[in-house]
């Protein structure tokens, strides 16, 4: 029996990281540009909503915070709901809906996270889907 439990033990010290959980998309992640993370909970259904909870100050014109940053319907942007609708479908999260809040446009969208711990984000217009890495945010 012991030596059952140690050659268990030295198994999984070898096996390697475990795969990451493609549904797990839960979490802060950085957009690609850098100017601004995305934090990422449940809806209250399960599914993944998500908003914007940071904004890079360096970036904005002088005197400006990123509490003042407004998209062109002058909605604020610092807690601006960017993902949202989606359902767990056979490999990732689909059905839901990405919002671009300074083109004030909403795209098909799918999410999924990968093995290394980014994010895969999809928005789609019909079949044509741009793709985008989301890496988590330190």
């Amino acid at each position: 029996m012991k030596r059952m439990l140690v050659a268990a033990a030295l198994a999984s010290l070898f096996a390697g990281p475990a795969a990451a959980d493609p549904f797990d998309v839960f979490g802060t992640f950085k957009l690609p540009d850098g100017d601004s993370h995305v934090q990422i909970a449940d809806c209250g259904d399960g599914s993944p909503c998500g908003k914007i909870v940071w904004i890079n100050a360096k970036d904005l014109p002088s005197g400006m915070t990123p509490a003042d940053v407004k998209n062109p319907k002058g909605e604020k942007i610092l807690g601006y709901k960017l993902l949202q609708g989606f359902a767990r479908k056979a490999k990732d999260w689909r059905g839901g809906k990405i919002h671009d809040p300074m083109e004030l446009k909403t795209y098909d969208s799918r999410l999924k996270r990968l093995t290394d711990g980014s994010l895969e984000v999809k928005g789609c217009i019909g079949p044509v889907c741009q793709t985008q890495i989301w890496k988590p945010a330190s």
